[in-house]
């Protein structure tokens, strides 16, 4: 009975136990199904390699921790292999690896509002105000008696005695002058006749007197006094300088003959020479800032005054008058002096580097980085030119940043050609834009032979290079950026890739060694 027992339980365990083997089996088989059929799928996602970071900037400068460049910003991850986030580029955009971009030295600004100012700059002379110069030239014919300044340059005041001359001819007129008024008061009691001819003699003796350029003074004194004066003494008409001094103690002088020349030098003129292409943003009225070699710290402010109406062909320049005070005479005639006037729009104006744009002689294009290692070109509409600095009128909105250094390398090192095509224009051929439709670049292997890091050049001895059908020569090769010099040493084997960037100017993109 005990053993019947037994039997039965053991009979029991073995039949609990295979159900309970069925019914896991059962439970774990759809577990199975999904492990199997997420393991697939998880393998798919393969995490990319993380290289370094770069200096958000495009500047030469890389980091294998994360950092913050001196204003602040991030630096930027460079992972192994194309870049893929965001979205495809489209037709006319321009799709480079960031780890390309860092390499070529590409650097972006954003187009910005500003008052797009200009100096227009010329070289000048200063010279003395034709309008206050003065000469002192005797009307009649006599000789100088008397010397009061006899010294070129010497400074004289308004109404300062130069020079007395004796002239029979003016002793002559005053001795008429005189006997006139004699006989008019000896006459009171004749005839009308006789009377108004001694006053006739008398008037016209006093208007040779004045027209010989006798003073008011001179003439008062002499009607009052009645007696001829031997001399008669000349003073200067104005305070100034006496430039010229052709007067000798003793001399004979004929009429017109310049004796001296006295000029006034507390105001002068500069006459600048303008560059033709510059000449209509000068115009009259313009505030003008003059500098001088004889006081390079310290600058003179003058207006212009006159632009002068012909050119001079030999120099393609246009004089341009700006006059100015001259405190303390320091400013000499003759003297050099360059000249600056401040031009340009009064309001702010959308504008971008003038090394953003790529002029291919028909149109004008910039390149818009759309996001990092992406970049668009457009054709844009330009204005006023300033310094550094250009006005975009259509093609590029503010805040929008464009490409101003290696703008020639983006082109080189994508199908540019192809992308200008989509906006809805052809390149054309042998201009800046016009690039092969398949691969552009050039490929070479060799060693170096001379490092010049002040030009950012390397000589190298390179083999044939198959694209360009150039034998194995000896060469030197610029480089897009100065960092692809580090670690290169003479004798070194090496890998580069280069690009002409204008007729028989080769530049060096890749290296590796």
């Amino acid at each position: 009975m005990k053993t019947s027992t037994t039997l039965i339980a053991i009979a029991l365990f073995g039949v609990v136990g295979a159900g309970s083997y069925w019914l896991g089996a059962r439970t774990q088989a759809p577990a199975a199904a999904s492990v199997a059929a997420i393991a697939p799928a998880a393998s798919t996602v393969k995490e990319r390699k993380l290289l370094y970071y770069r200096n958000p900037m495009g500047l030469a400068d890389t980091s294998p921790t994360p950092k913050k460049d001196p204003m602040g910003m991030d630096y930027v991850a460079v992972y192994e292999g194309p870049e893929e986030s965001g979205p495809p580029a489209t037709a006319n955009q321009i799709q480079i690896s960031t780890e390309k971009v860092q390499r070529l030295g590409v650097r972006t600004e954003a187009a910005t509002m500003r008052l797009l100012g200009k100096t227009v700059r010329a070289a000048g002379r200063v010279e003395a105000d034709e309008r206050r110069i003065y000469a002192i030239s005797p009307r009649f014919e006599g000789y100088v008696e008397r010397l009061h300044v006899n010294v070129t340059g010497q400074p004289v005041g308004r109404g300062q005695p130069l020079f007395e001359v004796y002239s029979p001819e003016l002793v002559s007129a005053q001795r008429e002058y005189a006997i006139g008024i004699q006989g008019i008061q000896a006459m009171k009691d004749a005839g009308p006749e006789a009377q108004a001819g001694m006053k006739q003699l008398a008037d016209s003796s006093l208007a040779r007197l004045r027209n010989w350029g006798l003073s008011p003074g001179q003439v008062t004194a002499l009607m009052q006094g009645g007696q001829a004066q031997q001399t008669i003494t000349y003073s200067s008409p104005v305070s100034g300088i006496v430039t010229e001094n052709k007067a000798l103690q003793g001399m004979r002088f004929m009429p017109g003959d310049l004796l001296y020349q006295v000029t006034d030098l507390s105001s002068v003129w500069v006459v600048a020479d303008v560059f033709e292409q510059d000449i209509g943003l000068v115009k009259p009225g313009a505030k003008a800032n003059v500098t001088t070699t004889a006081y390079p710290n310290q600058a003179f402010g003058g207006r212009i005054t006159y632009i002068y109406p012909t050119l001079k062909a030999e120099t393609r320049t246009i004089a341009v008058r700006v006059e100015l005070a001259n405190p303390g005479q320091l400013l000499k005639p003759a003297m050099f002096a360059q000249v600056e006037v401040a031009v340009g729009a009064k309001a702010p104006v959308l504008t971008v580097p003038d090394t953003a744009v790529i002029d291919t002689g028909t149109r004008r294009l910039v390149l818009v980085q759309v996001q990092e290692g992406r970049f668009e070109p457009r054709e844009v509409e330009l204005g006023a030119r300033g310094v550094n600095f250009i006005e975009v009128i259509k093609g590029v909105r503010e805040g929008e940043k464009v490409v101003v250094a290696a703008n020639f390398l983006i082109d080189a090192e994508s199908n540019l050609k192809a992308v200008l095509g989509g906006l809805g224009a052809r390149a054309e051929p042998g201009t800046a834009t016009s690039v092969a439709t398949t691969a552009v670049g050039h490929k070479g292997e060799g060693t170096v032979a001379g490092i010049d890091l002040k030009t950012a050049a390397v000589t190298l001895n390179h083999g044939p290079v198959a694209s360009l059908k150039w034998p194995a020569m000896t060469m030197e090769f610029k480089v897009a950026n100065a960092a692809l010099l580090d670690g290169l040493k003479a004798g070194q084997a090496v890998h580069f890739e280069f690009v002409e960037r204008q007729p028989g100017e080769f530049v060096i993109t890749s290296i590796t060694h």
